[in-house]
């Protein structure tokens, strides 16, 4: 988000269209702790990946039972990252949804 005295510099119309914008993203945003607790509970069925959206890898998953394993072992040095791409890839959609050029 804009820094605050960016933000005070802009118009009143500007910085509603910019609130709503980051208000459409923090409700699709996606939590890495629900991801972690999801791979802890489900990810040799890859509940992690569901979540995430990876739904090919996740029926992929589902049906080698995470790679006998070792899938599901390897996805817990990656979930993190895969979280940050997620919701990168979210934001953008929104900001450039409203036609906002995200710097972040």
């Amino acid at each position: 988000m804009n820094a605050p005295q960016d933000q005070a510099t802009l118009p009143e119309w500007e910085r509603l269209r910019l609130l709503r914008a980051e208000s459409e993203f923090d409700a699709i945003k996606k939590n890495p702790r629900f991801a972690y607790a999801l791979w802890c509970v489900t990810g040799i069925f890859g509940g992690h990946r569901f979540y995430l959206g990876d739904t090919a890898q996740s029926i992929a998953m589902l049906f080698t039972l995470g790679g006998l394993g070792l899938w599901t072992l390897i996805d817990a040095f990656f979930i993190a990252r895969r979280v940050r791409t997620v919701n990168r890839n979210r934001r953008a959609a929104v900001m450039a949804r409203y036609g906002i050029l995200d710097a972040a």
